[in-house]
């Protein structure tokens, strides 16, 4: 009789897999069981007792051979790292003055830790609900309706993220009202004035190109590329204000909030969701465990870990750093100050690496934060339909129509401050700690329960997301009144 089977070579092993897709590697099964075969290559031959194999063989699916050719834990924190470090940490450092240094301090690693405990827990159910996608986790905890506003946030969150990407490319390359572009000072006056005209040549060059890759996994030397970009930043600003400081050039920074006026109370508000939203990558989550070589929430979660110790550095670092540089003048954008004298040598070269370097960053970042949109979008819209790997055409177009709207969004929103504003009081907020602790407290209750650490948290988070939410809203409300008036 024929057989399609073949013997596996002698002293070889079988790898076996879970029943949710997910590889076990070799490294990480090895701690589990290892089966040996005999000399024709069968399994099951030698005598295995059951303290030497104490797993159930019909829960796992036989393996031979092959690997997952994924990202391994450095592209992972590379594409999870740029999701989170983007045009958010120009605005730390205004916040910095409005909060005070100890109070931003102290925001920038709790919602830290929060946001890493919200990503593990998304992580675990994602898991458990065998999910590939937020908004398919979202469905499984909470229902369809919640489903759709989950993918709406995202589209939102991201959409605006995008658009204020295109608005500092235009204000620090063109100049704004109040601010010399980087052309200006080094060509004088010219058609690269046009802000509009650079931000699209910028698009069609640079951005289009990495928008048009299918996986995530492909950016992950972008992404790279971007962070080194980011610590450049961190450390030319970092360096000038050590300087300065030693110099006693820099005045004294304020360290607690101000409540002395009506306005000072106004902005008290508004920002602190422009904190929370700083750590916000959870629409990147999934789309990274996907792609993880040898994925398990256990991996995931290191590389959660590893990103949010760099975000925390690196986002305290630019907010000190920027705040004593420009002290009361720290524009909401930072990266516009830097078209001015820095009172050291080499001030006009520092100004230009830092603008022109943080240009790139964002260039870099773009492509990370449209995978997420579009990958939404097209469940949205095109739900039942193929995946979207599967279909280059559709990718394509989504692409161009997502960037088309973007260029066109970037024209009509006059600030960065003004979106980060809004996005971080709703979409921000909602995707980083409403649903996660939602999810996770819903979860519970159908039978996965949660330590009671978890459960405090979640809380905690929910809680939280929700008073910073209404309060950021309303803030924002009589903060556009008062300046109409």
């Amino acid at each position: 009789m024929d057989s399609n089977y073949s013997s596996i070579p002698k002293n070889s092993y079988v790898e076996l897999q879970l029943q949710n897709d997910s590889p076990i590697t070799r490294d990480s099964f090895s701690s589990h069981a290892n089966i040996p075969l005999d000399e024709e290559g069968f399994l099951g031959s030698k005598d295995l007792s059951d303290d030497d194999f104490e797993i159930d063989i019909d829960n796992y699916p036989l393996i031979v051979g092959g690997s997952n050719n994924g990202s391994g834990i450095s592209g992972a924190v590379f594409n999870l790292t740029t999701s989170i470090i983007g045009a958010g940490i120009m605005a730390l450092p205004a916040t910095m003055k409005v909060l005070g240094v100890i109070p931003s301090f102290v925001l920038i690693i709790l919602m830290g830790i929060f946001s890493e405990t919200s990503v593990e827990l998304l992580v675990r159910f994602t898991v458990l609900c065998k999910a590939t996608s937020y908004g398919e986790v979202v469905q499984c905890a909470l229902g369809r309706p919640a489903k759709i506003l989950s993918e709406i946030c995202i589209i939102v969150n991201n959409a605006g993220v995008l658009v204020v990407y295109l608005i500092i490319m235009g204000d620090v390359m063109s100049g704004s009202p109040h601010h010399d572009g980087v052309f200006d000072q080094l060509l004088g006056t010219g058609a690269w004035d046009q802000r509009k005209l650079v931000i699209l040549i910028v698009m069609v060059i640079f951005l289009a190109p990495l928008c048009a890759l299918e996986k995530i996994d492909s950016l992950s030397l972008t992404s790279a590329a971007s962070v080194a970009l980011a610590v450049v930043f961190v450390v030319v600003a970092s360096a000038i204000a050590a300087i300065k400081l030693v110099e006693g050039r820099i005045e004294a920074p304020r360290m607690t909030p101000d409540f002395s006026s009506k306005t000072a109370i106004l902005d008290l508000l508004v920002v602190i969701p422009i904190m929370t939203n700083a750590y916000v990558c959870h629409f990147n989550v999934q789309p990274i465990y996907n792609e993880l070589e040898g994925p398990s929430p256990q991996k995931m979660n290191r590389v959660g870990r590893i990103t949010t110790a760099l975000c925390i550095a690196v986002y305290a670092s630019t907010s000190i750093s920027g705040y004593l540089l420009f002290g009361k003048g720290t524009e909401s954008d930072v990266l516009t100050n830097f078209d001015e004298d820095l009172g050291i040598r080499f001030s006009s070269a520092l100004n230009y690496i830092v603008r022109v370097g943080y240009i790139l960053h964002l260039v870099l970042v773009f492509p990370v934060i449209h995978f997420s949109l579009r990958q939404t979008v097209d469940r949205l819209v095109f739900e039942g339909s193929a995946p979207l790997s599967e279909s280059r055409k559709r990718s394509l177009a989504l692409t161009v129509v997502l960037l088309v709207l973007i260029y066109f969004g970037s024209t009509m929103i006059p600030s960065i401050w003004t979106a980060f504003k809004f996005t971080g009081a709703t979409t921000a907020v909602s995707l980083g700690f409403i649903f996660p602790s939602l999810i996770a407290l819903r979860m519970s209750h159908k039978g996965e329960g949660l330590s009671p650490s978890e459960w405090f948290l979640s809380w905690l988070m929910l809680v939280m997301a929700v008073t910073v939410s209404i309060v950021g809203v309303i803030g924002n409300i009589y903060s556009l009144e008062s300046k109409t008036q």
